[in-house]
């Protein structure tokens, strides 16, 4: 049998259950994520992508204290900037988005969050380091790890100091990211004595490099550095190896992934990288973080997801911070904004994190990571500080 309601009635019934919903979605809250969840650096993005989820699975009982329901949305962008920029608008237009782990690379970050910068949603990249992200003074881009001027110019004094390499050949992928990162190497592989035999862009999707070799072969340079990610990086270094050219190959931290050696294959050794996270054995405030990982996810933690899941906690805590300052209220995207690039972040893996006027880290480390016959070794620190 159907109620009889009266009009008066049914308005009041309709304000409550109007009402009830928009009560509901005040209190749902995500975190976002952009990272290449396909393509050939899928690997890195699924962890970025786990690493932010961690960090959520952590702190959802806290949020559900404080009367809010938290959640993580992916976005694959497959390492593509329209895709990314794309994947940022629907972020922008869904207004329970408090705040955003990533991009993953430079090329997507940049345009991604200027296409945020309007609508004020926060965002802490784990592992765009191109200057350009930064430099801009957007107020909601920050991100935890170093610039490509601190870690090419890390890479390059490591091949002159470290490897002794005098003459060097000099690649880029023809990214935001591979360029900077090659351009700074050069800085400094200049600035400590050696000479460039050649210095070229070559496009990301390339995987034949047998011109490329051929010159190597014939300019005889004691090294390579590689501005680039993993899946091209890889290849490159299989079939130098196959031609028989030994030279140390060294690049930034976009070889840091397992991928790298079973796309090397028997030449994985004699390469280098600048790494933004220590190896997880080398940190003891880790090894649980790492044990649930493994459990949660079913694979082993990598340095990306180290940095996504201090990341991901630097938003979440910094959304909570703005909720405190509101009066215990669910807090604006300008509030999370400000709360992130003012506040001070501990107990986090890679140590405590402030950011400067332009979202930078004002101190960090940065390691090199060696391989040799397949095997990863660590290679030396470098401190790291913008101060």
């Amino acid at each position: 049998m159907k109620p009889n309601l009266t009009l008066p009635a049914l308005g009041l019934a309709l304000f409550a259950t109007l009402s009830l919903g928009r009560a509901q979605a005040a209190t749902t809250v995500k975190l976002a994520s952009i990272s290449a969840l396909s393509g050939p650096v899928s690997n890195l993005g699924l962890q970025m992508k786990n690493g932010a989820q961690l960090a959520v699975n952590e702190m959802k009982a806290e949020f559900a204290k404080a009367g809010m329901t938290l959640s993580l949305v992916a976005y694959d962008d497959q390492a593509d900037p329209a895709t990314g920029t794309s994947a940022a608008r629907r972020i922008a237009a869904d207004k329970t988005v408090l705040g955003l782990v990533g991009p993953l690379t430079s090329g997507v970050a940049i345009p991604a969050s200027q296409a945020l910068a309007a609508s004020h949603v926060p965002l802490v990249t784990p592992t765009a380091t191109s200057e350009k992200v930064t430099d801009r003074g957007l107020a909601n881009v920050n991100r935890v790890c170093a610039r490509d001027d601190a870690q090419g110019s890390a890479g390059g004094n490591y091949v002159v100091g470290t490897l002794k390499a005098k003459k060097v050949y000099v690649l880029n992928d023809k990214t935001p990211y591979g360029q900077g990162l090659a351009a700074e190497a050069e800085k400094a592989m200049k600035a400590g004595g050696a000479s460039i035999v050649q210095s070229e862009g070559i496009d990301a999707q390339e995987r034949d490099f047998t011109a490329i070799i051929t010159k190597i072969q014939t300019l005889k340079p004691d090294a390579v550095y590689f501005g680039g990610l993993y899946g091209q990086i890889g290849q490159f270094v299989r079939q130098l190896r196959d031609k028989g050219v030994s030279i140390p190959v060294m690049g930034g931290d976009g070889l840091d992934s397992p991928d790298l050696l079973k796309l090397a294959g028997t030449g994985a050794t004699n390469i280098y990288f600048t790494s933004l996270s220590p190896d997880l054995s080398s940190m003891s405030n880790a090894k649980n973080i790492a044990a649930l990982y493994r459990k949660t996810f079913g694979i082993d933690m990598q340095g990306t997801a180290v940095m996504s899941y201090d990341s991901a906690k630097i938003l979440l805590q910094g959304i909570l911070n703005a909720y405190k300052a509101n009066g215990n209220k669910v807090p604006s995207r300008e509030q999370v904004e400000t709360a992130v690039r003012k506040g001070k972040f501990s107990g986090l893996l890679t140590g405590p994190v402030s950011f400067d006027k332009n979202g930078d880290r004002t101190s960090a480390q940065m390691y090199i990571v060696g391989i040799k016959d397949g095997k990863r070794t660590a290679a030396g620190t470098v401190n790291i500080s913008r101060k």
